[in-house]
């Protein structure tokens, strides 16, 4: 049977072409996920500042004795460890590097700030950096520039710029023109100096570690982790120094993990319900060639060898050429999230064997089961029935089937409860595979549901489109399977589109919703390089200002209570979790005059020291009571006994737990506010106020004054990043989605070139033969657009409640117009233009025609 299973390939060529068509594209996409999943386990971020420097040695940004929680400001070492690992044999040298975000201030003539990473000068030999005019910095007030920084603004040695670090301007003399492979954005003080303005003095964000001539790297990098031992510290080598550059590449390689395996599991299953309705299509054309195998003795094993023989050809084909732009899919997919921000851009592309080997695998099972699935209704027919089985479709449905289906709406009405009771930031994690449940329980029901939707239809039609409307509907009761292959790739395309569109709409209107409502600031006052606590007391005392708080947003965690203590002192005890749980640094005089944050009991007021205030529910869960003491974990790792002074009832999803600013700047990357609400007086405008606010910059520099609406932008630009990936990952999979559509509405309409070219033959018209493909086109439309809108429906309706707390999404209406335009459209387009390319045949050539 394999033999003639070669030598029928070429007498099918259009329902070959579209099984390769779909199977190609679904194992690149999935050979691509592979990659950013290899991608995101690897986290490779090849050095750049710290290339010459083969060991680094940085702070351990994970929540100790965990590997999931990573703490969200830099973990610093204390600069006595530079002593510690140049004692350790092999270490030829070991340079601290000190970095700290800087403003370059305009000149007099005009102009405009500029960003620059300043560093201690010892740290140029890390890149390494060279001058190449001038000479180092080495006294207070001397600075070295990047020549192509200095360039372009203009500068040269001799001259001096001002510098805004932190809240401080200071004017510096340029020393030296420095050149390197680094950033150009760089700049150079003196160590003391870099130390004393970055604000961590004593303290350095990592090690770079030279080794002597001929020591084995690994072997010294043991060496040194052994002598830090019980220090919180990480000793990196090869492509993980870049994690000392760039410490979001640890939390964000996790996360790309994250989105190539949903991301991957979804294009997976949509390639399922592809390849399965094209395999189905493609063998309904060769039916009656079925019911002869059978009828001259063929027995059902030997045909399902055949047809899974054919289909691997295929599978082995496609799969092996969809590696060629696998990767390279993956590594754009990449590219597109580095340069929308969503990933950092020295995350290095890292795809092995493995991936693709694992796609490869997924599609060659994909089409065999879909293959076997499709080879099962011909090979279980009696010999007896063949012929007749071959002529109409009268059986589709069975007892697997129904089991299958059952058991995946059960699933879907399930995860639909739990999106309905899931806080509303996490609701979209199940409603995703909700939709997939719908979709495949719908689909496995698809003959039946099609043959209802085609029973309520068939009236309107036969009314509305006469003789061309009762052929279309004989039609579609007569072929109810495949009507079925046709409708579900216009339900997946529909329902995929539908769901996954309004669930990111829906959950950015939520997180707007949830801002706005905690908001009640009329202004904010930001600055560049940061705020100190002083210019909060400055704000506040400003004649029109009722009410001014800090604003400093962080993560932390509530530290777990200890295990109790096996009974059996040979059995380790269970490690509890720590509560990851936003932070926000505030000033307890202003905070409810300008956020919405209310205690349900305590006071907001008593927010002063070693205090804190935390979200009811994250209270009770660790078991706090007012005036308990409450061990945490500040953003930088930092624990702390913090007295619980006050309970908050927050929006579920969106809970923050406040603490001083005063306590939670400190232990921040910058060290100080970054910005600071301020609510107008009754009777001040904001115009007035802003001016009055303004005047500040000239005891503050770099102080500036904006609207609510400059915060709202903000917050509207951080969920655009969110939602741009998202609308990435769903352009890819309702993209495949639509040229599978295409395809499966090709395929099942060549494959009626015989019946068409009969009609032509009895004397019907080239006009009543498109007229009654017309009316296909539609019914074919109609009844996939309402399966789709029945999966998006079931998957949106609960993620609606849990985010908004209504049944109905948010989103635009013409979204959901312009995805069933989209259907209705290219259904009947491409039914339409096959049907044209088959009438070009004269109908006398459907004598002797082969099936």
């Amino acid at each position: 049977m394999i033999r003639i299973a070669f030598k029928t390939l070429r007498y099918h060529k259009g329902g070959f072409i579209a099984t390769f068509i779909a199977l190609f594209f679904g194992a690149a996409i999935v050979v691509g996920c592979g990659g950013l999943f290899e991608t995101g386990l690897h986290k490779a971020a090849p050095p750049e500042r710290l290339i010459t420097s083969p060991i680094v040695v940085t702070g351990d940004q994970r929540y100790p004795d965990t590997e999931r929680d990573l703490f969200p400001e830099r973990i610093r070492l204390d600069t006595d460890l530079v002593r510690q690992v140049e004692e350790v044999p092999g270490v030829a040298a070991a340079v601290p590097d000190v970095s700290f975000p800087a403003t370059l201030l305009p000149s007099g003539d005009g102009g405009s700030p500029a960003e620059l990473t300043g560093h201690g000068w010892s740290s140029a030999r890390l890149t390494p950096y060279r001058v190449v005019e001038g000479s180092r910095p080495s006294q207070a007030g001397e600075i070295a520039l990047d020549q192509r920084f200095a360039e372009r603004a203009g500068l040269r040695v001799g001259q001096r710029a001002g510098l805004l670090v932190g809240a401080d301007a200071t004017q510096y003399k340029i020393t030296a023109l420095v050149s390197g492979p680094g950033a150009p954005e760089t700049a150079f003080l003196p160590d003391a100096q870099a130390a004393r303005v970055a604000g961590h003095a004593g303290r350095a964000d990592s090690i770079g570690v030279f080794t002597e001539q001929g020591a084995a790297t690994d072997t010294v990098a043991a060496a040194v982790a052994k002598a830090v031992e019980g220090s919180p510290v990480s000793v990196l080598t090869g492509d993980e120094r870049g994690w000392a550059e760039n410490p979001d590449v640890i939390a964000q390689g996790s996360k790309l993990v994250t989105l190539a395996s949903v991301f991957g599991g979804l294009s997976a299953a949509v390639t399922v319900f592809v390849v399965s309705s094209t395999v189905g299509l493609a063998l309904n054309q060769r039916q009656r060639e079925s019911a002869l195998l059978r009828a001259i003795g063929t027995t059902p094993g030997q045909l399902r060898r055949m047809v899974l023989g054919e289909t691997l050809v295929i599978a082995v084909v496609a799969t092996a050429l969809a590696c060629i732009p696998g990767p390279r899919i993956g590594a754009w997919l990449l590219d597109a999230f580095a340069g929308a921000g969503v990933v950092p851009e020295s995350i290095a592309f890292r795809a092995g064997w493995i991936p693709t080997a694992v796609g490869v695998a997924a599609a060659l099972l994909t089409a065999l089961g879909a293959a076997f699935l499709g080879a099962r209704a011909a090979s279980r027919t009696r010999p007896t029935e063949a012929l007749a089985e071959a002529s109409l479709q009268r059986r589709w449905f069975s007892v697997p089937r129904l089991i299958f289906a059952l058991l995946f709406l059960g699933g879907g009405t399930a995860l639909a409860l739990v999106t309905a009771n899931m806080d509303g930031p996490s609701a979209g994690s199940t409603a995703t595979p909700a939709a997939m449940l719908w979709t495949a329980g719908f689909g496995l029901l698809g003959p039946g549901l099609a043959k209802a939707i085609t029973a309520m239809l068939r009236g309107p039609l036969r009314a509305f489109t006469g003789l061309a409307g009762q052929l279309a509907t004989l039609n579609a009761k007569a072929r109810t399977s495949r009507l079925a292959g046709a409708v579900m790739p216009v339900m997946l395309a529909t329902g995929l589109a539908t769901a996954l569109i309004y669930l990111q709409t829906t959950q950015s209107a939520g997180a707007e919703r949830a801002f706005h409502e905690s908001l009640r600031a009329d202004l904010v006052v930001t600055s560049p390089g940061g705020l100190t606590l002083d210019t909060v007391d400055a704000v506040a005392g400003q004649p029109g200002v009722a009410a001014a708080s800090a604003q400093v947003s962080t993560i932390g965690y509530i530290e777990p209570p200890a295990p109790p203590k096996p009974e059996d002192p040979d059995d380790e005890p269970d490690e509890p979790e720590p509560t990851e749980v936003p932070m926000q640094g505030v000033t307890a005089k202003g905070v409810e005059g300008t956020t919405a944050f209310r205690a349900s009991s305590g006071s907001l007021t008593e927010l002063e020291g070693n205090t804190v205030a935390l979200p009811t529910e994250f209270a009770k869960e660790s078991g706090h009571r007012l005036g308990d003491t409450v061990p945490m974990r500040l953003g930088d790792g930092t624990r702390a006994e913090l007295k619980l002074v006050a309970t908050l009832d927050g929006k579920r999803g969106y809970e923050t737990a406040l603490l001083p600013a005063a306590l939670l700047a400190p232990h921040t990357d910058s060290g100080l506010v970054p910005q600071i609400m301020v609510k107008a007086e009754a009777g001040t405008g904001t115009g007035e106020l802003t001016k009055t606010l303004s005047a500040l910059a000239s005891s503050h520099p770099g102080l500036r004054v904006a609207d609510r609406e400059a915060l709202a932008t903000v917050q509207a630009e951080q969920d655009d990043t969110q939602t741009w990936m998202s609308y990435l990952l769903l352009g890819m999979v309702v993209g495949y989605a639509t040229i599978a559509l295409v395809n499966t509405q090709v395929i099942a309409t060549t494959e009626r070139r015989r019946e068409l070219l009969l009609q032509r033959l009895i004397g019907a018209t080239r006009r009543q033969v498109m007229q009654m493909m017309t009316v296909e086109g539609v019914l074919v439309s109609v009844a996939g657009i309402v399966l789709g809108v029945l999966v998006a429906a079931l998957t949106l309706v609960p993620l609606s409640v849990s985010v908004l707390g209504s049944p109905v999404p948010d989103g635009s209406p013409w979204i959901f117009i312009g995805v069933v335009a989209a259907a209705l459209g290219l259904t009947l387009a491409t039914t339409l233009l096959s049907t044209l390319l088959v009438l070009r045949s004269r109908p006398g050539d459907v004598v002797g025609m082969r099936e």
